[in-house]
């Protein structure tokens, strides 16, 4: 914040961090910046970029003389020297007139967000020490949005702008934890950075982009999720039952949880002028229903519906209630990243006429198609599907995370044996 370093040199030492980086990763030079200090992304690192410290620090600097107390500091016009490819004061200057267009404009949602959800901060109101705080956030907002529109530009490392999973972060611990391989093959897998025929062709290092198991061009998405010799020898139904048992394991321990009985609601009466003390909602889900329940799980054996309709139809998990007539089928896919949608409607479409069946016997019955990506990348249907079961909070993002570890690891798997031709399935993965 103090010296007078130009941007150019803050940016010379970047490329130099970011270097090392790509090197303790294990990724190729050609891993971009934006994998490595974007905050959008669907894979985040807990990384920032030099260069964009530097400018929110310069950016303080210049607030800061200009909101001093004092007159003499203030009148001054002390100048803030970056160099010549990026001035502070301007980027001052721009914050504040897109901060005051926000307020003209007025908080709007975003993707699927409810109206009236985000409560921001409006300029017109805030205070000098709010406003200096919005003006760097509105420079870091400045960076990553160049960031995100060159993700867009790029055809291989930024196809993460088209996935409709949910984002993953990772931690400093979990990447301590984790096995450089492992780290190196999601990183590279989340970037299309992996030496698939394809791209071995592309890079020049290979002659034909051929699948060595399908006369088909060898893309990532190929080997991983849509090559049919794979699909035929069961390795894509491996990675599923991976998941699923994971999934099962929850489910089962929810469901045999010991629960508190609900007490009745009683009426509290305060004295005039008083409020009443706030309570804590009780959370219900969808297993406070019934105090009885079975589950049935299509791993390992051939699942049979409860007789409660005849049908060929076999949802991955089915927990029923004969007691109070409940029932909830849960029907899991592993699909493409970019598939996820398709999939979850394709699901629905399939178990929609049976859920209507047992509805048509009296049974009050929910449907969860729900879909974790081949890398490990939830979509929204699982996060809906936990919460309804009861799951939430803090043990949500540790079961999610036990999912997309599954996920990953399978496809990782998966990924080492794409050059043989039998297949034989491991646990140990």
């Amino acid at each position: 914040m103090l010296y007078g370093i130009a941007t150019s040199t803050v940016e010379g030492l970047e490329r130099t961090v970011s270097r090392y980086l790509r090197r303790w990763f294990g990724v190729p030079p050609s891993f971009s910046n934006i994998g490595l200090y974007s905050r959008t992304n669907q894979l985040q690192l807990p990384l920032s970029s030099l260069v964009e410290e530097f400018k929110v620090a310069k950016t303080r600097l210049v607030v800061t003389f200009k909101e001093s107390k004092d007159d003499l500091v203030r009148k001054t016009g002390t100048e803030t020297r970056t160099g010549r490819k990026w001035s502070a004061s301007q980027a001052v200057s721009q914050a504040e007139s897109r901060l005051q267009h926000k307020d003209i404009v007025g908080t709007t949602a975003v993707s699927r967000q409810v109206l009236g959800i985000i409560k921001s901060q409006r300029w017109g109101s805030a205070d000098s020490t709010t406003k200096r705080q919005m003006i760097q956030n509105e420079v870091r907002l400045a960076e990553e949005e160049e960031r995100r529109t060159r993700a867009v530009s790029m055809g291989a490392q930024g196809a993460w702008t088209k996935w409709c999973t949910t984002d993953r972060k990772l931690t400093w611990a979990e990447i301590w934890r984790c096995e450089p391989v492992r780290l190196s093959f999601l990183l590279r897998s989340v970037y299309d950075l992996l030496p698939s025929p394809s791209n071995l062709h592309r890079w020049g290092l290979q002659d034909n982009p051929i699948c060595p198991l399908r006369d088909k061009v060898g893309t990532m998405e190929h080997v991983l999720s849509a090559c049919s010799t794979s699909l035929t020898q069961g390795r894509y139904r491996w990675r599923h039952d991976c998941v699923l048992g994971e999934l099962a394991d929850t489910l089962e321990r929810e469901r045999t949880k010991k629960r508190e009985k609900q007490s009745p609601q009683i009426i509290q009466f305060v004295k005039e002028g008083q409020t009443a003390p706030k309570k804590k909602a009780a959370t219900t889900s969808l297993i406070d229903e019934s105090d009885k329940w079975e589950m049935a799980v299509d791993l390992r054996r051939k699942l049979i519906f409860p007789d409660i309709v005849q049908t060929n139809l076999r949802p991955d998990i089915v927990i029923w209630s004969r007691k109070d007539k409940r029932l909830a089928m849960i029907e899991l896919t592993v699909p493409w990243e970019t598939r996820c949608e398709e999939s979850y409607e394709r699901k629905r479409a399939k178990y929609t006429e049976l859920q209507e069946q047992c509805k048509g016997r009296g049974w009050k019955t929910w449907l969860f198609p729900v879909e974790i990506g081949s890398r490990g990348f939830p979509a929204q249907s699982l996060w809906r599907m936990l919460s309804a079961m009861g799951i939430t909070g803090g043990e949500r993002k540790k079961v999610i995370g036990r999912l997309s570890l599954a996920a990953e690891r399978a496809s990782s798997w998966l990924w080492l044996k794409r050059e043989e031709k039998s297949w034989k399935p491991t646990t140990d993965t």
